[in-house]
This record gives C-alpha cells, structure tokens and sequence, in this order.
C-alpha cells in the first residue's frame, strides 16, 4: 500500500516528533506482539517445513528484531533474533514445496528452547514500561535538516522508493531520509512498489527482502523490474537477515549495498548519495589563445555549443593576466603566432607555479609529427589539427579538463570530508571578503569545534571520530546554500562562510543545526553515543579585515565553549 509523502519541509520540521511517536508506539504494542507469539508458538503442530503458523511466527519475530534493534531496544533484538534462527529450518522450503536441508539440524529441543525465547520476551516487554518511552524521545535519531534560510539548499529533492512492510520501520527509514532531503516514498508491498517504478523511475529504491509473501519477494520484484525494463533499478537493500544467500540475491538483483537492520542513517545517506548524487555541472572554462580572431571564434562556438565557457586571447602577450583572471581548466593555444609562438607561450606559463600542471593543448596546421612532438617537450599534453572534427575537439578538451579538476580538487579539498581544506578555505574567505566590500553586503563567518573530541577518539577510537567528522560535514554540506562555503579548518574545527547573511540569521540557522546534531545517533561497535559542538559567529562589515574577523569569531567560540558547550555565541 503506497502512503502519502508529506512535503519535504514539513518532513524536516516534523521528523523528531514522529520518530518518538513511532517508538512509543513499538513499546505500547511489545506486550500485544509477545502475546501472539505465544499462541503462534503453541500452534506449532510438530517440525513441518512450510507451516503457516512457523511462517507467521519467523516474520513476527523478524519484525521484532530489527525494529527493536533500530530503537535502541538491543537486548530485545538479540532474543528475538535467536527465536528467528531457531524458526529458519521450518521455514526453509524449496520452490517445489519441499523441505530444505536446514531442517535435518533442528535441534531436538528446539520448542522448549523457542519457549524459554519467549518468555525472556515476555520479560523484556513488560519491563519496557513508562520510563523507557520518555528516556526513548531524546535517544531517536533525528536529522531534521529543512533549510530556515530562504534561498534552496545544495542539494535538490531525489526521489526514493522505500519499501518494507514493517510499518514502523519503514516511517523511520522514510523520515530520516526527508531530513536529508530526499523525497520518500512509502510501500509496504512490494507489487505496489514494482507498478509505481514502471509509472516513474525513482532515483533509487530501499527495499527489504522478507515480505509475508516470501523469504526473498524484495529481490524478485527488483528482477522483475530488471528484465520488464531492460536495465537494473539502483537499489539498495535493507534487512534483518545477513546470511550469504540473501546477500548474493541482493547482488544479482542490483543491490549495490546491503544493509542489516537495526540501520544506521549515516551509512544509508552515504550509500545513497553514492547512488543518486549528480555532482553539479559547472562548466569547463577554455582559454583559447589564437592570433586568428575569427578562429578562435569558430573554436568557441564549437565548446560553447556543448556547454563549456570559453575566453579569447588574441594577443599571446595577454595570457598571464587571461590566465589569473579568467583561471582556465585547459588552454588551447595555436602553435604559430607572431611575436610570441605557441612553444614560447607554453614554456612563460609553465614558469608560473600555479599553472604547472594547467593543461596545454596546441590546435596547430602543422603536420611535421617531429615538430609536434618537439613542442609538446615544452610542457604542452598534446596537439590538435586543423580543422579539427568538432566532436573530437570537445571530447579531448573535456578529458583534459576533467582532470585538471580532479587534480585541483585533490589539493583543494580535506581527504576525509571532502570539504576545503584550511588554506583554501582562507582563500576563499579572502575572495567573499572582497566582494563583500565591493558590494556593501554583509557576511558571517562561523568558526566550529567539535565538543570533546579527543574524548571520542580516545574512547571510542579514531574509526569513530572519523564517523563524527563526516557525519557532520554531511550535515553542512546538506543543511547549507550551495553559496555558502564550508571548510575543515583543522583537526575537529570547521569553518562556514555564509554570503549575504547577518550574525543573527547565521546564529539561528547554526543553532538549529547544532539541535539536530546532537540528536544523530553515532556507534562504535554495538555502543552508541552522541556528540554536540560549539560555534562561534562574527560578521563583516563589523569586522572589516580577515584577521578581525577570523580573531572575532574565535573568541566567540571560545566563549562558546567556556559558557558550557553545545551553544552558538555571536561576537559582540
């Protein structure tokens, strides 16, 4: 049955009221749950392969598993699970009705041990009482990232199929993944789930395996879809089982990850963004250096016509001021030019440190391969003749360019995060200064710290500090504007620029962020934790130079941390 999806916003807002609301219902109907496992378990005629009651009875528990399990409840998930196992040869049948071979090593006591299950079932719900579900509400995992500013966030709306016929489970899933700003879409059957995909394609599905109706239903109906529409729908595959044969038919129907319940949202995001993030285009920019105006003309129609931005340098002389203005991802040079050739421009550019590694390619008349070859010792990467074929022109010419960015990327970028790194970051605060300035507009610069980090790495280990640290360059890479700029300034400390905005409307958006992530839910191992942080806000034009401003900020933060932690403090 397909639920109706709230709009992404009011997912956002509401995210942390429905997830409590949704564990407080698991624990008012454990009792309720037990019950029926008990009279399923009494019904139990005898070790037949296929009963209806041992189906029933398995799902029950599966359901209780990983339910319980992603609420925190980990003693109830382990007894549950050890119930499920003690059920898996009864449940074992072949597609032609016969029994599987697990049934031969059912043990022979295998209805006193399901028995004692239930009872430690039994138990655990009835101790579950009032004061578990109002501890539960400030444990939920909560990611309520619907942007308070006006402008839209970086990343867009991405449509997601989840299914999984466990209702509380499958709003969990489905609100999380609102919060991070994906559209989802709720099943609980997965015929359902196949008709909406052939209606329209969703970036990606979530899909359990276990239905009532089968073992592996989630795998066939992504079959299905596989061999109806000739290409694999990008799935992603959660559920309480972990054996070899459930991972495999998730494999074989495109599953490209796999994970077993109780989820972690980090790692659903992440697996996800893999999947259906589509890097914003930014175009290649063509520095195009040619005496001939009318050919360089021509060249940058051709580039401009697959979407790439060009500048035109006719005068050779002209090409270091072209090159800092205009910072190119490739040069296409001419090779004979008066006054300065292509093989003299090449080696003036490699002489500048910034532009080593800039990519040079020659568009040239001349045939005389030792003549080429002989320029391309300069520093050039490779030539091009005249006329060149147009779909060869953008197809080298964006190869080049895909690299250089990568490369600029890679020394750019923080390895971990994916964020600027401190001296980019710098330079890029310098830049937004500037035109701060030019435009009289304002800007904040918020400087954060992760509260108590060395703690999390000395008590939980450094695999666990790398998880916080991601986790929230997530959470500012997704809550932000694709305006704003975000940096690992060092260590556990980032630093956010936000363009156009006051100190109070940067104060306001951190601090709802800083609410948010304290409640992310981080584990090491079978351990769980949380973690806050502190920031500290300064603006410009009250702080008219980066050192001001950089200093403002800082000791705003400290303030921040001195005040006790877990709060956002605005220079004064």
């Amino acid at each position: 049955m397909e639920t109706q999806r709230p709009s992404a916003a009011a997912a956002a807002a509401g995210a942390r009221e429905r997830i409590a609301r949704l564990r407080q219902a698991y624990l008012a109907q454990l009792p309720e749950r037990v019950a029926q496992a008990r009279a399923l378990c009494d019904s139990l005629a005898g070790a037949q392969a296929g009963s209806e009651a041992a189906a029933h009875l398995h799902r029950l528990l599966h359901n209780l598993k990983g339910t319980g399990r992603s609420f925190g409840l980990t003693e109830l998930g382990a007894c549950a699970e050890r119930g499920e196992d003690l059920l898996l040869p009864l449940v074992d049948v072949a597609p032609d009705g016969t029994p599987g071979a697990a049934l031969q090593a059912l043990p022979a006591d295998w209805r006193a041990q399901l028995a004692q299950c239930l009872d430690e079932l039994a138990v655990l719900a009835a101790g579950l009482g009032t004061a578990a579900q109002a501890a539960a509400v400030g444990e939920l995992p909560s990611f309520a990232l619907a942007p308070v500013d006006r402008n839209a966030p970086a990343t867009p709306g991405r449509l997601v199929y989840v299914c999984d016929d466990e209702a509380l489970m499958l709003e969990q899933l489905a609100a999380q993944l609102a919060c991070f700003g994906y559209e989802a879409v709720c099943f609980t059957d997965p015929d359902a789930l196949h008709d909406a995909v052939l209606a329209r394609r969703p970036d990606a599905v979530v899909m359990d395996i276990h239905f009532p109706r089968g073992h592996s239903a989630g795998i066939d109906v992504l079959l299905a879809l596989r061999e109806e529409t000739g290409e694999p729908v990008a799935a992603v595959f959660v559920s309480a089982r972990n054996d070899f044969n459930a991972r495999l038919g998730a494999v074989r129907a495109g599953g490209q990850a796999y994970f077993v319940k109780p989820v972690r949202a980090n790692e659903l995001v992440a697996a996800l963004d893999g999947l259906t993030h589509q890097q914003e285009y930014e175009p290649y920019r063509v520095l195009i250096v040619d005496d001939e105006p009318d050919m360089a003309h021509y060249h940058a129609i051709l580039l401009q016509q697959a979407g790439l931005i060009t500048c035109e340098v006719h005068d050779p002389t002209r090409i270091l001021e072209a090159l800092h203005q205009f910072r190119p991802d490739i040069v296409l040079m001419d090779m004979y030019m008066p006054e300065c050739g292509g093989r003299e421009a090449a080696a003036i550019i490699r002489q500048v440190p910034d532009h080593v590694g800039l990519p040079i390619v020659y568009l040239t008349s001349e045939t005389d391969r030792r003549k080429l070859f002989s320029a391309m010792r300069i520093g050039a990467e490779g030539f091009l003749t005249k006329p060149v074929v147009p779909d060869e022109l953008v197809a080298a010419v964006m190869i080049r360019a895909e690299r250089m960015r990568t490369l600029r990327g890679l020394m750019a970028r923080d390895s971990l995060t994916g964020l600027f790194n401190h001296t980019m970051t710098t330079q890029l605060l310098e830049n937004a200064l500037s035109l701060a300035r030019r435009d009289s507009g304002v800007l904040s610069l918020v400087m954060i710290d992760i509260d108590g980090f060395k703690a999390v790495n000395d008590t939980w280990g450094h695999p666990a500090g790398d998880q916080v640290l991601m986790a929230l360059s997530r959470v500012l890479q997704q809550r932000l504007r694709a305006s704003d700029i975000i940096g690992r300034y060092g260590g556990e400390e980032f630093a956010v620029i936000l363009q156009n905005a006051d100190p109070q409307q940067a104060a306001r958006l951190i601090d709802a962020l800083r609410e948010d992530f304290a409640r992310v839910d981080f584990y090491s191992g079978e351990h769980g934790f949380h973690c806050t942080f502190s920031a500290g806000v300064a603006a410009y034009p009250m702080y008219q130079r980066y050192e001001l401003l950089r200093e403002a900020a800082d000791k705003a933060l400290y303030r921040a941390k001195r005040g006790g932690r877990n709060r956002v403090v605005v220079a004064e």
